[in-house]
Order: structure tokens, then C-alpha cells, then sequence
């Protein structure tokens, strides 16, 4: 199977969200909606999309007691996400309840964020109390162990890491890498990027475009390059 791009609708209004999926047009079939597009719209803006006939990927990294998790999985399934995260470091029952809650539900792809992107060990070291730099390696491989054991569908890591993932747990888990750039040198507020190819090519099943895409000239030309480069690619693991 090849990489899924996924655009992200970082935005401040539905307005503006559906005005670049309909420009995008055939040429995208799958939206993350994050933060601050949700915390502006609410689930409308979920259950508007999907009336487009568009996969939504809920980006709100819940992190709660497992019981409130269940819920907000429960609602985000009725309101049409397709997909949506969850923070691996909040415990293998909590993991297991949005899994439960997911199925229950009616079905949703649950995904473990490991690291984020913006991170790297020196700060990961500090924001978790460690002496000095932590290994961010070590870090996204025992909390992938701990979506694996919860069942989940796959785990958020950056391309540097997807490798490594794919050669411990093969298909059960399809990572998602965010961070996706045409150039590494355009890494912006990311500490940990890599190309659309790249990341493919690592074994990457979703791919995560922001301002590659959003921020582009012409988006529709952007979402071409970024098909041009995933062509012809095989994952190691699909």
C-alpha cells in the first residue's frame, strides 16, 4: 500500500478550510483537522467535511483519566472523524479504553503520538525532568511498544523514527509522519522533518502536509508534487 497524504487544515475559520478543499478538489481526499480549526468550529466543522465526502483526521491528542478519553473518542466517532490521536504517554489503559471506545462507536483508526516533531532529546530531556538529552529513538520505540500492546491502528513519529518502527512492529502499526517538507531545509517550527519520499520510502502508511501545501503558491501544484514523489514507491511494510 503507499503513503496516504493527509492535508492540514491549520486555520482559524470553516470558511477557509472548505474554500482549500474545494480548491484542492480530487486532488486531496483526506484532512486533518487540529486545534485550533476544532476549538473554533467545534464537531460541525468534522461533520461538514465528511458530508464532502473527505476523510477526517481528528488531530486533538487526547490525554485524560481513561474514562473521559472513551468519551471524547465516543464523540469524535458520532461527529465523523475517521481517524484521530491520542498521547501514548497516558498509559496502556488509557490507550486500551479509546481503542474500546473507537470499536464500540462505530469504528475509528486510533493513533498514539509518540514524540512530537517539534521536539528533540535536549528538550525532551528537560520537559520529562532527565539529566540531559534523552534518545528520542528509545523513547518512540517503547511508547509505540505501548499502542502495539493496546491494539492500537498506528503511532504519530517523525520520518527519522519510522524505520526503526516498521523493522520492530512490521504492520502492526502504520505510522503517521507529520512534519513532511519539500526540503529539510525548510524545517520551520519542526525539529525532525523529511520529505514526502522520504518518509514513504522509510515506511511511512500516512504523511502530514502543512504549510507545504497550505502555504503554497498554487496548493493544487504542491499536492502534485507531492503525488509525483510518492509514485512509483513501495514501503518496506504495508
Amino acid at each position: 500500500m503507499s503513503a496516504i497524504p493527509i492535508v492540514a487544515l491549520d486555520m482559524g475559520s470553516a470558511r477557509e478550510a472548505l474554500a482549500l478543499v474545494e480548491r484542492l478538489g480530487p486532488s486531496c481526499s483526506f484532512y486533518k483537522v487540529g486545534s485550533e480549526l476544532f476549538t473554533a468550529e467545534g464537531p460541525a466543522v468534522v461533520t461538514t467535511l465528511r458530508a464532502r465526502g473527505v476523510d477526517v483526521f481528528l488531530d486533538l491528542k487526547f490525554h485524560d483519566i481513561p474514562n473521559t478519553v472513551a468519551g471524547a473518542v465516543r464523540s469524535a466517532v458520532h461527529a465523523g472523524a475517521t481517524m484521530l490521536t491520542v498521547h501514548a504517554s497516558g498509559g496502556v489503559r488509557m490507550l486500551g479504553a479509546a481503542v474500546e471506545s473507537a470499536e464500540r462507536s462505530g469504528g475509528c483508526r486510533v493513533m498514539g503520538v509518540t514524540i512530537l516533531t517539534s521536539l528533540d532529546g535536549a528538550a525532551v530531556g528537560e520537559s520529562w525532568g532527565r539529566t540531559g538529552a534523552v534518545s528520542v529513538e528509545a523513547e518512540v520505540l517503547r511508547l509505540a511498544g505501548h499502542c502495539a500492546g493496546a491494539g492500537l491502528h498506528g503511532i504519530v513519529c517523525s520520518g527519522h523514527e519510522t524505520r526503526m518502527v516498521v523493522d520492530r512492529f512490521g504492520g502492526a502499526l502504520q505510522p503517521l509522519v507529520p512534519g513532511i517538507r519539500f526540503s529539510v531545509g525548510d524545517a520551520q517550527d519542526q525539529a525532525r522533518v523529511m520529505t514526502p519520499g522520504s518518509a514513504a520510502s522509510a515506511g511511512a502508511r500516512y504523511l502530514v502536509l502543512g504549510r507545504a501545501v497550505t502555504a503554497a503558491p498554487d496548493p493544487v501544484q504542491a499536492m502534485g508534487r507531492v503525488h509525483a514523489e510518492l509514485a512509483g514507491i513501495t514501503p518496506s511494510v504495508g
